[in-house]
């Protein structure tokens, strides 16, 4: 009896252990996160005489000029509405081309699926990066050709062609996993929206696509994350200082600007411009965006 009660303390204490060390790296891992952003927050809000003291320290008051200095002398206003028409216009292509694209692959084998099957998952290890300059040199020459003949550009500096990037880039993945997803419902639906006289779109469109809502909801979300974030991409295809600008791009000559400057309170509000609107979404829609991919993922 005795040895017993002494092998559960011991297995209690065992188990207690490994609890403790995951909360504490935890807790650290939320302090690394949370702090950096925090403070970002609170520079926001400093005049810059606040900013050659003690960089922690906490505001003296709300100086929300450097938010309206940053919105329209340092032209984020402007690179907000780029970033909204950009990642809407993505968003729209994506949806347009992976949602039939995803339904036929998913529902239907004929000859050659296979092998598109293979491609877009092949596309999810092909990183942006490694892609960027080869696509950027063929717009040189694309631009080159069609100035030639039409007189102006058409492929660089273009918010259209960036979407039509990025929604490419972004393909295979959504692909992925809507695909999943949609393999796991029933084709007795189907099978009875034909009998109703049904066509491949309308099943598609009223009775299938609705029935994924979850997983399409998961796409647009975790897709909105990454184009509004996005940096590569419209670094390089957009290069005129006076066009269209995202806001990543838009706040890294902010923050070259401000170096010169020494205008800390409007670079620290742009970057609270660029987070916010993330931070927000991604707290409402938390467990919907989680639960999304794992039920598309892991079913598929």
């Amino acid at each position: 009896m005795y040895v017993r009660m002494n092998e559960k303390v011991a297995g209690t204490k065992t188990s207690i252990v490994p609890k403790v060390i995951i909360y504490i790296l935890l807790v650290a891992l939320l302090i690394a996160i949370v702090v950096p952003v925090a403070w970002v927050f609170m520079a926001s809000i400093k005049q810059n005489t606040e900013f050659y003291g003690n960089p922690f320290a906490l505001p003296q008051g709300v100086y929300l000029q450097n938010f309206v200095d940053a919105w329209t002398k340092a032209r984020m206003g402007d690179y907000f509405f780029y970033s909204v028409m950009i990642t809407a216009l993505s968003l729209f292509i994506l949806l347009l081309v992976a949602l039939p694209a995803s339904y036929v692959l998913s529902r239907y084998r004929f000859w050659g699926s296979k092998v598109l099957n293979t491609c877009f998952m092949a596309g999810l290890f092909i990183n942006v990066s490694y892609i960027v300059v080869p696509i950027f040199l063929m717009f040189v020459s694309g631009d080159k050709v069609v100035k030639s003949i039409f007189g102006s550009t058409f492929f660089l500096n273009n918010p259209f062609v960036v979407s039509v990037v990025l929604a490419s880039t972004t393909l295979p993945f959504t692909i992925y996993l809507l695909s999943g997803y949609l393999a796991t419902l029933p084709k007795d639906y189907e099978e009875a929206a034909y009998v109703d006289g049904a066509g491949y779109f309308t099943t598609m469109v009223r009775i299938i696509l609705p029935m994924a809502k979850p997983s399409i909801i998961t796409v647009i979300l975790f897709e909105f994350l990454a184009y509004w974030n996005e940096y590569i991409i419209s670094m390089t295809m957009l290069t005129d200082p006076n066009g269209a600008r995202t806001l990543p791009v838009g706040l890294l000559n902010l923050m070259k600007a401000q170096n010169a400057k020494a205008e800390y309170g409007q670079m620290y509000a742009g970057m609270v411009m660029v987070m916010l609107p993330t931070l927000i979404l991604y707290m409402c829609v938390q467990k919907k965006l989680t639960q999304g991919m794992t039920l598309g993922g892991l079913k598929g």
